[in-house]
């Protein structure tokens, strides 16, 4: 098995698409205007609208009702990166804080209030786990 992706369904496509293009510096691929992808070496980040969970299960998801997963991206320098958001994330639940197991952690919401955790491994323990 391989794990491929999450996927966030949202009431808006296009301001969810564009918040994590400017956040991540990721283009998405469009697969229609309900369906969109940002890819990064080791998996994708899925972006459709609320229309398209009829085609699975109607009612099984609501958009902008997640209180129980984060969404996470390894960057080279989350201080940097809280530099580069300021401005532009207006919600951030917390700054750069160094974290017991070893990361440096942002955590922000996106525009429909999901978490987005922002890391970067300080400690040689960390830094070992997500060597590449």
């Amino acid at each position: 098995m391989d794990f491929v992706s999450i996927r966030i369904i949202t009431g808006d496509v296009a301001r969810l698409v564009a918040f994590y293009e400017k956040a991540t510096g990721a283009s998405a691929a469009w697969a229609t205007e309900d369906f969109a992808e940002l890819g990064t070496p080791n998996a994708t980040l899925a972006i459709a609208g609320a229309r398209t969970v009829a085609m699975f299960a109607p009612g099984s998801a609501r958009p902008a009702d997640n209180h129980s997963v984060i969404i996470e991206f390894l960057v080279d320098d989350v201080d940097r990166v809280h530099g580069d958001l300021s401005g532009f994330v207006t919600d951030f639940v917390t700054e750069p804080t160094t974290m017991p197991w070893g990361n440096r952690s942002l955590l922000v919401r996106d525009p429909d209030g999901n978490l987005v955790n922002f890391f970067t491994p300080v400690t040689p323990a960390a830094r070992e786990k997500f060597a590449r």
